[in-house]
């Protein structure tokens, strides 16, 4: 079973638990405020009952903590591993812009075309005309080999797929938590 299946289990049980303990705490209290007539029981039963309640609510909270500092280790790996894909990501791009001989300008351009921006935001962004943005663009298809934005993307997004792309977690983090904190590739 996935950590995170047990985890919404452990969450859910937790509830059901403090609930129950909750209402033995109260009960009794509620019910003589609302006037509901019951049968009284033993104070010994009374008395067991609310620290059994008690310890369930401690119980509870601790459990809570847990899963609590379990979920923020996650977190932190989590963000770790974004920030090395990102990384590896730039890292990437420079090196395919260097492979194919782009010029300064052409980066840049290339650049903010894989980000998805049109060409009057990249021309209004490196304030040229657009006519210069569509030559420069040319010159990026004709120089990494590809006919056009989705083909350029796709150089970049099949190199991340690459098993070999994804970083290892640093071994300052090994100590966090076992197990993956997300899957990045299947």
């Amino acid at each position: 079973m996935r950590r995170s299946k047990r985890d919404l289990i452990a969450l859910s049980l937790l509830l059901v638990v403090q609930v129950f303990c909750a209402s033995l705490l109260v009960g009794e209290t509620l019910l003589r405020a609302l006037g509901i007539q019951h049968r009284p029981m033993s104070w010994e039963l009374r008395e067991l009952l609310e620290i059994g309640a008690v310890l369930g609510l401690v119980c509870g909270a601790l459990v809570g903590i847990i899963l609590l500092a379990r979920g923020l280790r996650r977190q932190k790996r989590a963000e770790e591993q974004l920030r090395q894909v990102s990384g590896a990501f730039m890292e990437l791009m420079q090196s395919r812009f260097s492979d194919w001989g782009l010029t300064s300008a052409e980066r840049d351009v290339a650049l903010f075309s894989i980000k998805g921006l049109s060409m009057q935001e990249i021309a209004a962004l490196r304030g040229t005309a657009e006519g210069t943005i569509k030559a420069q663009t040319n010159a990026i298809y004709r120089k990494s080999g590809v006919s056009g934005r989705p083909q350029l993307l796709s150089l970049f997004i099949e190199d991340l797929m690459d098993d070999n792309m994804i970083p290892k977690m640093p071994e300052s983090l090994h100590h966090i938590e076992s197990g993956p904190a997300i899957q990045l590739v299947n």
